[in-house]
C-alpha cells in the first residue's frame, strides 16, 4: 500500500514538473523570433506577452542590435538617412499596428546633423488584434538602414506566432516597457511642460522660438523640429532662465532646396521633440507672431536689460532732435522764454512737471504695450496713428493750442481737453507744464530715431519687466534737456523778462502747430480720403472763425453759442471716417495708396525670395504718411537724383510697403526683423538673400553701402 502512495506522488511529481515546462515554454520559448543576422546589425521580433488572452493590444518590439560604430535613424533623420520601415502583409488576425519612436540622439558627421541611435534599440509597437481570444501570426517584413562610413540597406523577414491562451508576461515585457517609457509623450511623466512657439524672421527664413519649462531644472537639453516636408531646421540654440527651470530654445528654418522660398509653417503644426537626458516631451503647435508673449521667465537677463536702457537712454535723447518732435519746439521755446526773469523755484517746479508728463506718457505706452501682448495682438511704435480718430483728435488739440497762442481766446473753456490746453500756453500752470510733456511724447511716436528701434525692439519682444524698464529709460533720455533746466534753473531764469514781443513770438510759433495740423490732414487724406479731409479742415477752420469773431468781440465770457459751435464742429469732424466710407464717398484702396510712385512697386513679401534667386536686388522701404522721419529720408536720400541713379544702374527693383493705414502683413513683417516701428530699410540681393538692415536716418553712403553687401558693384565702382 505504502508502495502503490508512493508511486502515486511520483507520477504527480512529474505531472506537475511538466505543467511547470509547459507553462514556462509559453511564456519565454515563444515570445521572440531567433536574431535574424544582417550586414553590421540583427533584430528580432519579441512580444511582452506569451498568449493574446484577452488582450485587445499586445506591447511588441523589433529590437536591433548594432555594431560599434554603426547607426540606424530615427522617423526624421535629419540631412541624411532613412528611416526605419515595417510591413505586415501576411499576418493573421491583426488589426492595426502602431510604430513607436524612443527619443533618439544626434550625430554629427561633417556638416550634416542627423537623428538615431546606436549599439541597440527597441522601436515598441502596439498590436491591435482583430478577434481577442484568437491566436494572432505576425509577419513582418523590416526595412533597416545602417551607416557607419558607408551606409548598408537591408530587409529582414520575421515570423512570430502568439497563440490563444492566458496572456502570460513574457521575459521581453521589461525590456519593451523600457523603451516605452524613452518614447516622447506629453511630458506629465516627466515634469515637463511646454509653454509655446513664436516665429519670426523673413519667410525665406524664419526663426522659430519654444519654451518649455521644468519641475527641476534643464542639464543638457536638445530640441528636434518636424514641420513642413520641403524644410529643414537648424541646430537649436538654448536661453537658460527661472535657475534653468526655463528653457527657450531658438531654431532657424529655410527650404530644403537652399533656393530662398517661403517656409510653410502655417497650413500644419509643427512637432517639437524636447530631450533631456532620460525625459523628453512632444509637442505640436503652429508658431505664432506673438506665442511667447505671455511667457513670464522668471528671471532677468540683467546684464543684457542694462546695456539695452543704456541705449534707451541715448534714442530718448536724440528723440528730442527728430523730425517728429519738431512741432513741438514752438511750445517748448515758448515755456524756456517765458521763465526770463522768473523765480529760479518756479522754473524747477514747472520743468519738472514737463519731465513727469514725458515720463509717465512713456509708461501709459508701456502699459498699452503689454496690454496689446498680453491679448495675443501685434504691438508697434507709432500705430495709432493708422487710426483716424487719433489723427483728428490731435487736429483738434493741434487748433486749441494754435488759438490760444494766436491769442484768439484767453478765457478757459469748458471741457478736460480745450482746459488742459488752454493751461498748456500757461507756462506757470503745472498742468500746463504737465501736459506738454505728454504732448510731446505723443507726437515722437510716429519716428525712429538712432538707438531706438533696438530698445523697442528688444522690449516688445520681451516681457513687461523688460518693456516697463526700457520705456522709463526713453522716458527719462527724452526728459534730459528738462531736467537739465530743472538742475540748474538760470538757464531759463537769466533769459529776458516776457513783455509784449512775446505775443508776436507766440503767433509765430503757432505757425509750427497749424503746419502740423495741415499734416496730420493730408495723412487723414490718405486714410480716409481727400473729401474727408477737407470737410475737417473746412470744419476746423470754423473752429478758427468761431473764435476770432469773440476775440473781436473783445469779451472774456464764452457765449453758449461759441461753446455750442465748437462741441458741434468737433462732432462732425470725428464722424466724417465713419460717415463717408459707409456712403462710398472717396474710399481709397490700399494698393492705389502703396504704389503712389511709379518707380516703386507694392510690397510682396513672397516674390523677394524668387527675385533675389533670379540675381536680382530689392530694396525694401517701410513707411507711412505719418511718418515724418520717412519723409525726410526720400526727400534727402531715396528721391535724389545719386541715390535714384544708383538704383537704376544697378537694376535695382524698389519695393514699398505703405503702412499709413493698419496691414498685419507689415506689421508682421517688422516684427519678424524685432522692430517694431519705421522707417525701416532692407536690402536684399545675391550676397544677402536674408537682407542688409540700413540704419532709420538714412544717408548716401548707408545706401550705397547696403547696395554693396547686398551684390551691386558697378554703383561704388562709378563713384
Amino acid at each position: 500500500m505504502i508502495t502503490q502512495i508512493s508511486g502515486i506522488k511520483r507520477i504527480a511529481a512529474i505531472f506537475i514538473a511538466f505543467q511547470a515546462i509547459f507553462w514556462a515554454g509559453t511564456a519565454f520559448g515563444d515570445a521572440a523570433t531567433d536574431w535574424l543576422d544582417g550586414p553590421k546589425a540583427d533584430i528580432r521580433l519579441i512580444s511582452a506577452a506569451s498568449a493574446v488572452g484577452d488582450l485587445e493590444t499586445i506591447p511588441l518590439g523589433i529590437e536591433v542590435r548594432l555594431e560599434d560604430g554603426w547607426k540606424t535613424y530615427w522617423r526624421s533623420p535629419g540631412d541624411a538617412g532613412i528611416p526605419p520601415f515595417v510591413e505586415w502583409d501576411g499576418s493573421g488576425n491583426l488589426a492595426a499596428a502602431q510604430f513607436q519612436w524612443p527619443a533618439p540622439v544626434r550625430f554629427n558627421y561633417y556638416d550634416l546633423e542627423t537623428f538615431g541611435y546606436q549599439k541597440s534599440v527597441v522601436f515598441p509597437i502596439n498590436a491591435q488584434i482583430a478577434k481577442p481570444g484568437e491566436g494572432v501570426n505576425l509577419r513582418a517584413r523590416v526595412d533597416l538602414l545602417i551607416c557607419d562610413d558607408v551606409c548598408i540597406p537591408h530587409t529582414f523577414e520575421a515570423s512570430l506566432d502568439l497563440p490563444a491562451g492566458p496572456a502570460m508576461p513574457s521575459e521581453h515585457a521589461n525590456l519593451i516597457d523600457q523603451y516605452q517609457n524613452q518614447v516622447p509623450g506629453d511630458g506629465s511623466r516627466a515634469g515637463l511642460v511646454f509653454e509655446g512657439a513664436e516665429v519670426t524672421g523673413p519667410a525665406s527664413k524664419p526663426l522659430i522660438r519654444a519654451a518649455f519649462r521644468a519641475q527641476t531644472p534643464f542639464q543638457n537639453p536638445d530640441l528636434l523640429v518636424e514641420g513642413h516636408e520641403d524644410a529643414i531646421f537648424s541646430k537649436p540654440s538654448f536661453e537658460f532662465h527661472d535657475e534653468g527651470r526655463l528653457v527657450l530654445a531658438s531654431v532657424g528654418a529655410e527650404d530644403v532646396f537652399g533656393e530662398g522660398a517661403p517656409v510653410d509653417l502655417k497650413s500644419d503644426p509643427v512637432v517639437f521633440t524636447l530631450i533631456d537626458g532620460a525625459r523628453s516631451i512632444e509637442s505640436r503647435a503652429i508658431p505664432s507672431l506673438n506665442g511667447l508673449a505671455a511667457i513670464d521667465a522668471g528671471g532677468l537677463d540683467l546684464p543684457a536689460l542694462l546695456s539695452i536702457m543704456a541705449l534707451a537712454l541715448v534714442g530718448g535723447l536724440i528723440l528730442n532732435l527728430m523730425p517728429c518732435v519738431l512741432p513741438v519746439i514752438s511750445i517748448k521755446l515758448l515755456s524756456v522764454v517765458s521763465h526770463g526773469g522768473g523765480d529760479p523755484k518756479d522754473v524747477r517746479l514747472g520743468f519738472l512737471a514737463t519731465t513727469a508728463g514725458i515720463i509717465v506718457s512713456f509708461l501709459a505706452l508701456a502699459s498699452l504695450a503689454v496690454g496689446v501682448k498680453s491679448a495675443g495682438l501685434a504691438v508697434g511704435w507709432g500705430i495709432q496713428f493708422q487710426q483716424p480718430l487719433f489723427v483728428i483728435a490731435l487736429v483738434i488739440i493741434l487748433t486749441l493750442f494754435a488759438a490760444n497762442m494766436w491769442g484768439l481766446f484767453e478765457v478757459r473753456l469748458p471741457g478736460k481737453v480745450s482746459d488742459v490746453a488752454v493751461s498748456a500756453g500757461n507756462s506757470h500752470s503745472l498742468g500746463g507744464q504737465f501736459f506738454q510733456g505728454a504732448f510731446a511724447t505723443v507726437l515722437a511716436t510716429p519716428c525712429t530715431a538712432p538707438f531706438l528701434g533696438t530698445s523697442i525692439g528688444f522690449a516688445l519682444s520681451r516681457g513687461p519687466v523688460e518693456i516697463y524698464s526700457i520705456f522709463a529709460a526713453l522716458g527719462v533720455g527724452m526728459a534730459l534737456p528738462f531736467i537739465l533746466v530743472a538742475l540748474f534753473p538760470a538757464l531759463a531764469t537769466k533769459l529776458p523778462r516776457p513783455g509784449p514781443w512775446m505775443n508776436g513770438l507766440k503767433k509765430f510759433l503757432a505757425l509750427a502747430l497749424i503746419a502740423t495740423a495741415i499734416w496730420l490732414l493730408s495723412v487723414m487724406a490718405v486714410q480716409v480720403s481727400l473729401e474727408g479731409a477737407v470737410i475737417v479742415a473746412l470744419l476746423i477752420a470754423a473752429v478758427f472763425a468761431v473764435f476770432a469773431v469773440q476775440a473781436r468781440r473783445k469779451t472774456n465770457e464764452n457765449s453758449p453759442g461759441v461753446l455750442a459751435a465748437v462741441a458741434v464742429a468737433a462732432v462732425f469732424a470725428f464722424a466724417v471716417p465713419t460717415v463717408l466710407p459707409a456712403i462710398g464717398v472717396g474710399v481709397q484702396d490700399q494698393s492705389q495708396v502703396a504704389a503712389k510712385d511709379s518707380a516703386w512697386v507694392p510690397f510682396d513679401l513672397a516674390a523677394i525670395p524668387t527675385m533675389v534667386a533670379d540675381g536680382k536686388v530689392v530694396f525694401v522701404d517701410v513707411t507711412a504718411d505719418w511718418c515724418i522721419t520717412c519723409q525726410v529720408n526720400k526727400k534727402r536720400v531715396l528721391d535724389t537724383s545719386d541715390i535714384v541713379s544708383a538704383f537704376e544702374q544697378g537694376k535695382v527693383v524698389r519695393m514699398r510697403a505703405d503702412w499709413t493705414k493698419p496691414s498685419s502683413e507689415i506689421a508682421n513683417y517688422l516684427a519678424s526683423f524685432s522692430r517694431f516701428g519705421i522707417p525701416f530699410n532692407v536690402i536684399y540681393g545675391p550676397d544677402s538673400p536674408q537682407g542688409v538692415i540700413l540704419p532709420e536716418l538714412l544717408s548716401d553712403d548707408s545706401v550705397y553701402n547696403g547696395l554693396a553687401a547686398a551684390g551691386v558693384t558697378n554703383v561704388l565702382a562709378s563713384r
